[in-house]
C-alpha cells in the first residue's frame, strides 16, 4: 500500500484568488474616499487648458493681424461670453466689475471652434467663467474664475 502524503498550504491558485481580492478591495477603497477630490481636480486640469487654449487663440488672432488685438480687450477685466449684463464676478480668481461680457467668439472662430465654458454647470456661452485683460504692455492674462483647488488657474504672455 502506499501512504497519500498531505501537505499543508494554499495552492498557487488560491493565492492569487486572495491577491486578487485584495487589490479590487484597495482600489474601491482608495476611490471612495475621496471621490469629490479627484473630480475637483480633473474639473481644475480642465479650466487650465481651456485658459491655455482662449489665451493661444488670442494671440493667433494678433499675429494673423498685424499686432491688433480683438476688439474690446482693455486693462479692465472682463468676463467671456454673449451677456450684455451680470457678468461681474468677485472671487478669489478674478476682479471683474465690468456689467458687460465680451465677446471674442467671432473675432476668434477661426482658433476656436467655441470659447470654454467653465466645467461648473452654473455657466454658459453668456457668462463663461473665463475672464481676460491687457495690460499696459500688452500683455493679454487669461483666468479662470471658478477653480475649486487652492492655487489660482490663470496664465499669461
Amino acid at each position: 500500500m502506499t501512504s497519500a502524503r498531505h501537505t499543508k498550504g494554499f495552492t498557487l491558485i488560491e493565492l492569487l484568488v486572495v491577491i486578487t481580492i485584495m487589490a479590487t478591495l484597495l482600489v474601491v477603497v482608495f476611490v471612495a474616499l475621496n471621490p469629490g477630490g479627484r473630480l475637483q481636480a480633473a474639473r481644475d486640469a480642465r479650466r487650465s487648458s481651456d485658459v491655455e487654449s482662449i489665451l493661444t487663440a488670442i494671440h493667433q488672432y494678433v499675429i494673423d493681424n498685424n499686432s491688433t488685438y480683438p476688439t474690446g480687450l482693455s486693462t479692465v477685466e472682463q468676463q467671456l461670453g454673449t451677456a450684455t449684463t451680470g457678468c461681474a464676478i468677485a472671487t478669489a480668481g478674478c476682479g471683474v466689475t465690468a456689467v458687460a461680457c465680451l465677446d471674442v467668439s467671432t473675432p476668434l472662430a477661426k482658433y476656436l471652434k467655441s470659447i470654454p465654458i467653465d466645467p461648473v454647470t452654473t455657466y454658459t456661452a453668456a457668462k463663461t467663467g473665463y475672464s481676460v485683460l491687457k495690460d499696459t504692455n500688452g500683455i493679454i492674462t487669461v483666468r479662470a474664475c471658478g477653480t475649486e483647488g487652492s492655487t489660482l488657474i490663470y496664465t499669461s504672455r
